[in-house]
């Protein structure tokens, strides 16, 4: 099945270069539509990929592409041989769905902290009042058994110290440490992959175009 050439879409929104990249690489001297597109054209022959040429365009998607596909990360794309410029040159719009996500996954993680901080607002002046209310426990230390003294066992914990280690657990589940580093790993993850992927499939196309 073929895809819908995507610069016949709209014009490019604000937002668009988060998980839209766009290019060109200058053809040859004399090179023409149909050799350039027979260069690139072992980039599409991947498990998954089905792909179109019209005249100066060819377009291509993909469905459940194998992890070895050098254009896996894109999910479609059109490809257009422009001659209306000074110089001939193959131009490209790529879109990539799994960038999406990993734009999106800070903004989520980032979410939850949030959530997370107002839960732990709102939680923290009952907690103060139930620990005014709630009678300080004696620091009770329960008896060792004399087998676990001649073993060498270290000592139970006191029931204040326990009590205290629970209260701690508590408060570790109103921080919103895990969100902060889990959005900070995918928006790493973005900004490597965003400029990344556009330099390798940019050294992809002029490889296979001039031979380089």
């Amino acid at each position: 099945m073929s895809s819908t050439p995507i610069d016949d879409a709209p014009k490019p929104g604000l937002f668009d270069w988060i998980w839209h990249i766009r290019g060109e690489i200058p053809l040859a001297p004399g090179q023409t539509s149909e050799d350039a597109f027979d260069r690139v054209a072992p980039l599409f022959d991947a498990r998954g990929t089905s792909h179109r040429r019209m005249g100066d365009t060819l377009t291509f998607d993909k469905k459940d592409p194998d992890a070895q596909d050098k254009m896996a990360v894109f999910d479609r794309g059109t490809l257009t041989v422009d001659r209306n410029g000074p110089a001939p040159a193959l131009r490209y719009h790529l879109v990539s769905r799994a960038l999406l996500l990993c734009f999106l996954a800070p903004l989520m993680f980032l979410s939850f902290a949030a959530i997370t901080i107002a839960v732990g607002k709102m939680d923290t002046p009952a907690k103060e009042e139930a620990a005014k209310k709630k009678p300080e426990k004696k620091d009770v230390q329960p008896p060792q058994s004399v087998i676990d003294k001649w073993l060498g066992a270290p000592a139970p914990e006191s029931l204040k110290k326990k009590a205290d280690d629970a209260n701690k657990k508590d408060d570790k589940k109103t921080k919103p440490t895990s969100a902060y580093v889990f959005a900070g790993i995918f928006a790493v993850l973005y900004l490597i992959g965003r400029f990344l992927e556009d330099r390798l499939i940019k050294a992809q196309f002029r490889k296979r175009l001039l031979g380089a």
